[in-house]
């Protein structure tokens, strides 16, 4: 179990696979060669998330990571958010209220 987690952690923080839009459960079992409920338990158990929570917590970290990024500066929030793999605005801006509790556009004000 623990060399899944591993697996898992490895192919989502170095092969960055959460920046695809259409990555799904079923995508991802198979590229870790694991059944789609055994990785959707996995994540329930270790990380107590569901897979949609889960990936999104990789792409609001990149978000963040490449709002400071100059490089970026060029591209819109909107922008910002599906270079990081989020599909919809809608999904993006709950999530990201949810998790830190503040709009996009005032965290990115008050940085």
């Amino acid at each position: 179990v623990e060399d899944k987690i591993q697996t898992l952690l490895q192919k989502l923080e170095t092969e960055k696979l959460f920046l695809e839009t259409d990555l799904s459960l079923r995508k991802l079992a198979k590229v870790l060669e694991i059944h789609p409920n055994q990785l959707s338990q996995l994540i329930n158990e270790k990380f107590k998330l569901n897979f949609n929570t889960f990936l999104n917590q990789f792409r609001l970290k990149h978000f963040l990571q490449i709002a400071e990024d100059p490089n970026h500066q060029h591209l819109s929030i909107l922008g910002l958010a599906y270079e990081s793999g989020f599909k919809s605005k809608t999904v993006f801006n709950s999530f990201f209220k949810k998790e830190l509790n503040t709009t996009p556009s005032a965290y990115l004000k008050n940085r």
